[in-house]
C-alpha cells in the first residue's frame, strides 16, 4: 500500500510550478542544461518515447516538462506560433549568463541592461519558442524611486 501524502504537494516543489510543453522536449532539458545552468531531476518517457514529465531546477525552482502531444491539447509555442507566457528568473550574474546562453543558441531579443526598478534585466527566446527573461537585483528601490525611474524612462522614451 502507498504512503500516505505528508503535504497537498510533494515535497521540494513549489505550489506554482512552469510547466513547459515543448516540441522535443528531451531537447530542450538538453539545452536547459547546458544555457541556463539547469539540473535536470528527471524524466518520465511514454510508451512512444515522448516524455509524459520530466523536471528541471533552475536557481531553485522547479521547472516541469513534456513533450507537445496533440491528443490531450498540448501545443509548443512553434505550433502556435509563439509564446503568451515568459518564465522569470533570477541569476547572479546576468551578463556572464545572457552570453553562456547566446553561445548555446538563445536569441537575445532584449539585451542586459539596467532598468529603473533595480534589476539588470534582459529577455531572449530559447530554441523552442520559449521566452525567458532574466534578471540580477542590484537594488532595492522604493515605490517613490520606482515611480519616478519609470517617469524618466517614458520621457526618454518620447524623445
Amino acid at each position: 500500500m502507498p504512503t500516505a501524502a505528508k503535504s497537498f504537494k510533494p515535497e521540494g516543489m513549489n505550489p506554482v510550478t512552469p510547466h513547459l510543453i515543448c516540441r522535443g522536449a528531451a531537447e530542450a532539458i538538453d539545452f536547459y542544461v547546458r544555457a541556463f545552468g539547469a539540473v535536470e531531476n528527471g524524466r518520465m518517457p511514454g510508451p512512444d518515447g515522448k516524455l509524459m514529465n520530466a523536471m528541471i531546477t533552475l536557481q531553485g525552482g522547479t521547472i516541469m516538462l513534456v513533450d507537445e502531444n496533440f491528443l490531450h491539447g498540448m501545443k509548443s509555442p512553434q505550433s502556435y506560433g509563439g509564446s503568451a507566457v515568459s518564465v522569470h528568473v533570477f541569476v547572479p550574474d546576468i551578463d556572464a549568463f545572457a552570453a553562456r546562453a547566446e553561445a548555446e543558441g538563445a536569441e537575445i531579443m532584449m539585451k542586459p541592461e539596467d532598468q529603473f526598478w533595480g534589476d539588470r534585466f534582459c529577455m531572449m527566446r530559447d530554441p523552442f519558442g520559449h521566452v525567458w527573461s532574466f534578471a540580477t537585483h542590484q537594488y532595492d528601490l522604493t515605490p517613490e524611486e520606482m515611480a519616478a525611474g519609470a517617469e524618466q524612462h517614458r520621457a526618454e522614451i518620447r524623445k
